[in-house]
Parts: C-alpha cells; structure tokens; sequence
C-alpha cells in the first residue's frame, strides 16, 4: 500500500505516524511510534492503529546515541513491516521565517534557507532538519515535504504581526510569528465536525503541553496568538518562562555577567515550572507533589492562561468558545478546573462530571462560554499537506 511517513524530531525524541493512502484524498493511520531517551534510555515503541503492539525495544545508549542514530535505528524496524510502500515522508519544522508560509517540497537549497532560522528555535530547528538531511542523503528521490509551525498565523493583521521597533527590524524578519500552528489549524477544522455552531465564530485554543500556547480564532483563522518571535513568549511552560520583561535579559547579561549562550539555557531549559517549583517540568508530577511550590507553579499556570484567555478575547472582540487540547489540556481535568476558575469573569462555567470523563463538552448548559476538549493531530495534518502537495505536483 502506498503510505506517506510522517515525522517529528525532538532532541530526545523521535515521534512519527504512517498513513495509508487509501484513496485519493483518504488517509489512514496504520502505524504509529516514538523512539525516546535517545542518548539515555533509548527505546523504541510502535503500535497499530487499534492498539495491536509492534515493538517495544530498548537499546543501550551507544546504540542510539544521537538523533542520526535514532533516525536509522526507527528506519531500519520501519522497513521489516510488509506491505509499506513509501511515497512520501512529511516533516513538522517549527519555524518557517517570513519566507515560508505554506508546505513546501524539500532540496538541499530550502534545507538551507531554514538554517537560517535555528537561532529562533534552538530547540526544534536542528533536531526538525536532521531527518530531512538524513533522508536526502540516503533517498534523494523520495519527495519530503515541510509543514510549518508558523503558517497557519502569517496573515495576522500588521497590528499583531509587528513590534513596536524600527522597520529595519521588521524587515530582516524580526516579527511576531507565532507557534503550534499545525495543531491550531487540525483543531480549527474539527470544531467544523464536532461543533459546526462555533466553527465560524470568536475561539480561544489553549494547546497546553510542555510547550504551551494559545491562539484567538475567528472564523477559523488564526488571529492572534501568545508566543512571537520565538518560541519562548506568552504563557508559562515546562521549562520556558514565557512572557518577560526583556530588561531582565539586559540584567542577566550586564549585571550577572551570563552569556548569550547561558541566558539561552536559562530560558530555554531551566525556568517554567521547572524553575517555579524547583521540583519538575511535568505538570502530572506536580499535581502529586505536596510541596508548596509545585503547588503554586500550578496556580500560576493556570493565572496566565486566564489572563491571555482575556488578551484573546480582546483581540477578537469577544469570546463564543474555548477549547483544551494537547497533553495538559487533553488529559488533566484537574487543570482544567483550575483554567476555568481564572475565567468565570467571562461567563465560563464548568460540567463537572463532563470535565472528570474529558467529554467533548464539558461547560454547563448556562455557561457563556462553550467549553470543549479537542484531541489534536499534528501528524494528521503534516500528512494532509503532504499528500495535497503530491497531488498538484503530479
């Protein structure tokens, strides 16, 4: 069977989803896994789509030591599993710059363009391009196709796309680009299937995982959303900070005598949660924990995440619904409830039990605010693109 292979690449961690291309505009999961720990614990899981094991490796750390080892190792066991004919591999790439606003099929010269843009996401941006240089090493006639983090907001209005800077800036691409877009725009059109009242109308998402975000909606399209430039703004997260004064990096670096690259690792990896309760990053952990701060790290999660629900609604005048999605908002009815609290001043009221069996629905028949948990699918979406880009280019 003709099957796009779809994949995320972290630094510890490579995820990835095959799809069935079973008509022309028809896709099926088939095999989904993930290869995590790579460098520590390496171990490699993969499943069916209804829930049949494949594999549940573990490897010594040599093994799979780095991401190009990871790549192979998940390539290799990919290839033993009959009746896969690879067509195409999609690739989430969180920043796509001012250049790229819609999926684009990759060569050696657009590799190159993104590099440019690994100094505004230091995390994702090498770790997104290492499969693709692996794969146009080793297959260079197999089509890969880049789907972007940052599309789905590139036609903010100018209001929201700029900072308040000399134009020069702006101009070499120093603007507010927002995140999580692949994930905005699956949710974006399932509200269309699962809430076809609200799919036209003012929706806040809040995507809250160990990288957190949100995105103000207006008929489906992205109008405003809490991170910018880089992937560190807006809300707090696992390990980033979110919204902050730039004068304390002026005070890291002139009083405290920090580099570029330590303020970087500080940023990026040491504050959040992790910095707030000085216990984890993993907001599950914390809900566990009977020390003060994890305690309140939590509270001051959920008291950011009503205050840009706030900002949103000011940004589309208004608010008709929000949505939970991603891996804190998915699965902790806990946070949840703690989220809704910091916005009853809007009307949103919760379903309790609704909320404690992650209905789809769980806001209460007299709340102003539909509340809603929707599942996302990046992966579905790379595949989608993918697929959309074959087709125009047969």
């Amino acid at each position: 069977m003709d099957t796009i292979l779809v994949v995320n690449a972290g630094s510890s961690s490579l995820k990835f989803q095959a799809f069935e291309v079973s008509a022309p505009e028809q896709l099926t999961c088939v095999v989904k896994g993930q290869l995590d720990g790579i460098g520590t614990r390496p171990r490699l899981r993969a499943g069916k789509s209804d829930g049949q094991h494949l594999i549940d490796q573990n490897y010594d750390a040599t093994q799979v030591k780095d991401l190009p080892a990871a790549i192979g190792t998940a390539g290799d066991w990919l290839r033993t599993l009959p009746g896969l004919n690879l067509v195409a591999v999609g690739h989430r790439v969180v920043h796509g710059g001012p250049e790229f606003d819609q999926p684009i099929l990759l060569n050696a010269d657009v590799v190159s363009q993104l590099e440019r843009y690994v100094p505004l996401a230091p995390l994702h941006q090498p770790n997104n391009l290492a499969p693709i240089r692996s794969l146009l090493a080793s297959r260079p006639g197999l089509p890969q196709v880049a789907c972007f983090d940052t599309a789905f907001h590139r036609n903010h209005d100018a209001l929201a796309d700029r900072y308040a800077i000399p134009d020069q800036y702006y101009a070499e691409g120093v603007r507010r680009y927002g995140f999580h877009g692949l994930s905005y725009e699956f949710i974006a059109e399932r509200l269309g299937v699962i809430a076809p009242q609200h799919a036209k109308a003012r929706v806040v998402v809040a995507h809250l995982g160990s990288g957190s975000s949100m995105c103000g909606l207006r008929d489906g399209r992205s109008v405003e959303s809490t991170m910018g430039f880089t992937a560190l703004d807006g809300l707090p997260m696992g390990t980033r900070p979110g919204q902050l004064d730039p004068g304390v990096v002026l005070y890291l670096i002139e009083q405290k005598g920090m580099t570029a690259a330590q303020v970087q690792r500080l940023l990026y990896n040491e504050c959040g949660l992790k910095g707030l309760s000085g216990l984890s990053n993993d907001v599950r952990e914390l809900q566990t924990s009977s020390d003060p701060k994890a305690s309140f790290a939590l509270d001051y999660f959920a008291y950011h995440v009503g205050m840009h629900a706030g900002m949103l609604a000011a940004a589309l005048g208004g608010i008709d619904a929000f949505v939970f999605t991603a891996g804190v908002g998915e699965n902790s009815p806990t946070m949840r409830a703690r989220i809704v609290k910091r916005m009853d001043w809007l009307g949103a009221e919760i379903d309790t039990a609704a909320n404690a069996n992650a209905a789809p629905k769980i806001s209460t028949p007299n709340s102003r605010v539909a509340l809603y948990v929707v599942p996302t699918n990046e992966e579905l979406m790379i595949a989608r693109h993918t697929l959309g880009l074959l087709a125009k280019g047969r």
